[in-house]
């Protein structure tokens, strides 16, 4: 379902003269249905540059990067954002939604967006607003007033109302507590019973462990430094 192949990745610094930053090269991974692999490495060994690529924010120096039948490394706009509202998730540790927008309408928002009348979508996102905690009477109040820990479980709440295929999971448990903490694990085991393919950064090893089916060392596809 994710498959990157000889996936290679540098910055141009301006600031500095025009000077090249290789940051990544020969990176090769694939996520089957079913399956979730976590990313490991140390702060700055390109999780989260990997996870933009794979999401089309961030453009390939060279290589594949196929989600479903789509290489996002060649794919057009359009097609990354179809690519968006039907098959590849994304659940970032920051909610960035429209100010005054109610909450139970963020959430709803990927299912209205794909045309599921607008009384189901908004049942779907209270059934998870409840699962994790989010209380009723905040529901018709704008999240971007919310506190850290709420505003991300709004943010896992919208990147699963719709059932994907392809799932990018940014420290999802980041910034919750235990109890929240565990209804995501479930979520996340519930996705990948239906058969998501699912590619994350969990620093909690605990929470790794519990979901993740394999890791990968991001460090194996740091550039080599000729001597």
């Amino acid at each position: 379902m994710i498959e990157i192949r000889d996936l290679a990745k540098s910055f141009t610094l301006h600031n500095q003269g025009a000077a090249v930053l290789p940051v990544m090269a020969n990176a090769n991974l694939h996520v089957r249905p079913g399956e979730c692999v976590g990313l490991i490495g140390a702060s700055g060994a390109g999780k989260s540059t990997l996870m933009r690529m794979v999401w089309g924010n961030y453009l390939a120096a060279s290589g594949m990067i196929r989600v479903g039948t789509l290489d996002v490394a060649q794919a057009a706009p359009r097609q990354i954002i179809q690519l968006r509202r039907k098959t590849l998730g994304y659940v970032s540790q920051f909610l960035r939604v429209v100010p005054r927008v109610p909450t139970i309408e963020v959430v709803a928002e990927p299912l209205l967006n794909l045309g599921v009348p607008a009384d189901q979508a908004r049942d779907r996102a209270a059934s998870l607003l409840t699962r994790l905690n989010i209380p009723e009477r905040l529901w018709n109040l704008s999240p971007t007033t919310f506190s850290g820990g709420e505003q991300q479980r709004v943010n896992i709440a919208r990147g699963f109302a719709y059932p994907y295929p392809a799932l990018l999971l940014d420290e999802p448990t980041a910034s919750l507590d235990a109890v929240n903490g565990a209804v995501v694990l479930d979520l996340i085991a519930e996705a990948k019973a239906r058969g998501a393919a699912i590619l994350g950064i969990f620093h909690d090893e605990a929470a790794r462990a519990q979901v993740c089916d394999r890791v990968v060392d991001v460090r194996d596809f740091t550039p080599k430094v000729a001597a």
